[in-house]
């Protein structure tokens, strides 16, 4: 067989480098080094490919050696049955997707006994070879010559050989190429509601009688309308021109020049009429889920990628720091869990308050809080965004009116996922005296002081932050995440004398039991004092050692580099650096004045390039600076606690919960997400909303327009919104898609209120 392209090439292609660079970037990836330190400490090697660059040479890497093994699996079945060609084999080697290749296969694919093979055991190929071979003849003639038992007039006989045709033009691979790229092109995807099911569906109202070109059709609609079609409420095809006579389509006609009728005879009429049935009975069938296959695969990758990108945003959000600080998981009946922790994240206090209905102790809940906030030095207070978080938010804004002395900021985060964590093994072991509801407060409070380290121990999915995440692929959704969670901790990098195991096992070279045997060592020998000590973990071999060195970090250590994101291969290249500004290591780490007076190239050797002196040259400069932002809130306006206070043209501050394809989901405090069309993003032209706003960022948005009863809120962030409301009109604004999140039907209480209250409270102090 011909030899494939190289797939060093393809990939090279197809991420723009040069097949060398994948080449290095293929040999240690198999050698079992991770993206992230082949990113950051193997540029020489690579020629500087990224972590998206190699994310993606990952992933295609695999597709193309599935793709390999299936083409020598196919050559090898072909050539045993002694049907290999040079066409043919040339042909396999050059086919680049895995239908493509399949469509080859087809005609020497072993297959159940078909009704051709019937007509063919019958003695119809002959009848069908005749109407070929004699165009001008009457098949009806023909087929009289083939009546016999087993056939039992004319039209069985001629029935028997459509079949015949039937079969070989689905194994047709030009045709079948052909039909499916005529397909893509004008195919439109129909979604029509299903009769009597309108009331019960009406969540899929926007379907109900709706087209779109099938190659243009959005990842959010796709899969909305594929959810509707499981859930039994819409009925979906794919309209291929429509408007032409039947008969006169262009598939039809496609087809009938496939099987040779190009003249005006009996043979051409019949075979005509043969191919057109075989279109529309066979060929568009399994060409139609081909493309409808292909269609959730595209429309998936598609959530899948906004899933990760946001999710990426989360993870990489401004952390708080280390503060003392109070979670609070709003609830009503079931009262309002509090948990604080010190600037470590260990737990000092928990309790539950009941402002709300029934019991409605608004002042012992206030007295509570005001007296956890003195006795721990509260900084920080972290409320969880679910049912009652607004009333939650003003308790807690009464009794800071009134709290004389510093005032701790109050944050109202994403709970999202929370409470997979609560129930959660790891939970249970971490704290295994506490109630399962008290540890969602836990994790509320943690996830503002270092929400990258607090979220680590949730499973992504749970997380919240994608479009129809629970309808796509899980084993891919998962290691897509997988993958974003890894990039995400490496970038930022991890204290190895305080992170949990589900933070160490995210880091390069690390996995699970291994991070569990570094936090046993830890727990039975003390803190690590340098790197090296890692190699003392049992079972964490060089190569480990290897790929997570550089990531992990110990400050005040006995060596000052590992506190740095230098890795300890390159140890020397630093002590030279260090050594040529003539002081010691620990006065010269952030001296970007002395450090800046160095050329980078007097240090390159023979191990470590340009690029590396450079980053080492940055990371002296700013030893393990972190890459996150700075930490910063929204705030909610007062009054505006739910979506029927919400009015036309008013001008809010509100968190970006969730990045789609269509637009951003914005938290402005009435427990329902609002959502800011692509088309509202900005004055300007916005393809990609990721181009303007990320998850966890802090936006001024002004109200377009409110549906109470569909629970929607159109908001832009234009400037001038003059026109927004017609647009959105128009447009139809599309309902937040997925799962229904935290912010969604929330149940009401009536506001808590400092009231008189104030007063005693102020006394309370006053008298301490």
């Amino acid at each position: 067989m011909q030899s494939p392209r190289p797939i060093a090439q393809i990939i090279a292609a197809e991420i723009g480098a040069a097949a060398g660079q994948v080449q290095a970037a293929v040999e240690l990836l198999d050698a079992g080094s991770t993206v992230p330190f082949i990113a950051r400490y193997r540029k020489e090697v690579t020629g500087g490919l990224d972590d998206t660059q190699l994310r993606m040479l990952a992933e295609r890497l695999i597709y193309l050696r599935e793709l390999q093994a299936r083409r020598e699996a196919i050559a090898a079945s072909i050539t045993e049955q002694g049907k290999m060609t040079d066409a043919l084999a040339k042909a396999i080697a050059g086919s680049v997707t895995k239908a493509e290749l399949e469509d080859l296969y087809l005609p020497y694919k072993p297959k159940r006994r078909s009704k051709a093979m019937i007509a063919r055991e019958l003695g119809l190929q002959a009848l069908f070879d005749a109407i070929v071979a004699d165009h001008a003849a009457d098949p009806v003639v023909l087929a009289k010559a083939y009546v016999k038992e087993g056939v039992a007039d004319t039209k069985a006989a001629l029935e028997g050989a459509r079949d015949i045709l039937a079969e070989w033009l689905s194994e047709n691979a030009d045709l079948l190429g052909r039909l499916r790229s005529h397909m893509k092109q004008v195919a439109r995807l129909v979604s029509k509601g299903v009769a009597g099911k309108e009331a019960e569906g009406a969540k899929f109202s926007d379907y109900f009688a709706h087209s779109e070109p099938w190659t243009s059709a959005p990842s959010h609609r796709v899969l909305a309308m594929l959810r509707g079609q499981n859930e039994g409420f819409l009925a979906l095809e794919l309209e291929v021109d429509p408007d032409a006579p039947k008969g006169e389509t262009p598939c039809e006609r496609a087809c009938g020049a496939a099987a040779g009728a190009s003249g005006r005879g009996l043979g051409d009429a019949w075979l005509r009429e043969a191919a057109a049935w075989a279109w529309r009975i066979k060929l568009r069938t399994s060409l139609t889920l081909d493309l409808m296959g292909e269609m959730r695969e595209r429309s998936e990758a598609e959530a899948i990628r906004v899933f990760a990108r946001n999710l990426k945003d989360l993870l990489l959000a401004a952390p708080a720091g280390g503060k003392a600080t109070m979670g609070l998981d709003p609830g009503i009946r079931t009262g309002v869990k509090v948990a604080v922790v010190d600037a470590t994240g260990k737990v000092v206090a928990t309790d539950v308050i009941y402002p709300f209905q029934p019991k409605n102790e608004v002042r012992q809940s206030q007295v509570t809080l005001a007296r956890l906030i003195g006795a721990h030095g509260v900084r920080l207070i972290s409320i969880g965004n679910g049912t009652g978080s607004r009333e939650t938010e003003k308790l807690v804004a009464d009794m800071l009116a009134v709290l004389p002395g510093e005032k701790p900021t109050k944050v109202i985060v994403s709970e999202a996922g929370a409470s997979v964590y609560s129930a959660s093994e790891l939970a249970a072991k971490e704290f295994p005296d506490l109630d399962v509801s008290l540890r969602g407060a836990v994790s509320i409070a943690r996830r503002l002081q270092d929400p990258l380290a607090e979220l680590v121990k949730i499973e992504p999915k749970a997380i919240g932050v994608g479009q129809y995440q629970h309808d796509v692929d899980q084993g891919r959704l998962g290691r897509s995440l997988g993958e974003v969670v890894e990039d995400a901790v490496n970038a930022v990098g991890v204290e190895l004398n305080t992170a949990s195991a589900p933070l160490l096992a995210a880091v390069s070279g690390l996995s699970v039991g291994l991070a569990q045997a570094i936090v046993a060592h830890r727990d039975a020998n003390g803190p690590f004092k340098t790197r090296k000590d890692l190699l003392k973990v049992a079972r964490l071999g060089p190569k480990a050692y290897e790929q997570a060195a550089g990531f992990l970090r110990i400050r005040g250590g006995a060596e000052p580099l590992d506190a740095s994101s230098v890795h300890p291969e390159a140890y020397d290249v630093a002590r030279k650096i260090v050594a040529a500004c003539g002081r010691d290591i620990r006065a010269i780490m952030g001296d970007s004045a002395a450090l800046g007076r160095l050329d980078p190239r007097s240090f390159v050797d023979a191990k470590f390039g340009l690029p590396t002196v450079k980053d080492i040259l940055a990371e002296l400069e700013k030893p393990g600076r972190d890459p996150r932002p700075e930490f910063k809130t929204a705030t909610f306006a007062e009054g505006v606690n739910e979506i029927r206070d919400l009015q036309p043209g008013m001008l809010l501050e509100g968190t970006v919960t969730n990045v789609a394809a269509f637009g951003a989901f914005v938290d402005i405090g009435v427990h329902q997400d609002g959502l800011v069309h692509v088309s509202q993003l900005a004055d300007k032209f916005v393809k990609d909303p990721h181009e303007v706003v990320k998850a966890g960022d802090v936006v001024q948005v002004r109200v377009v327009e409110v549906d109470v009863a569909r629970k929607r809120i159109a908001l832009t962030m234009k400037k001038d919104s003059s026109e927004a409301r017609e647009q959105v009109r128009e447009r139809g604004a599309p309902p937040p898609k997925g799962k229904p999140g935290p912010m969604q039907a929330a149940p009401k209480a009536a506001p808590a209120s400092g009231g008189a209250f104030a007063d005693a409270l102020k006394g309370k102090f006053n008298s301490r």
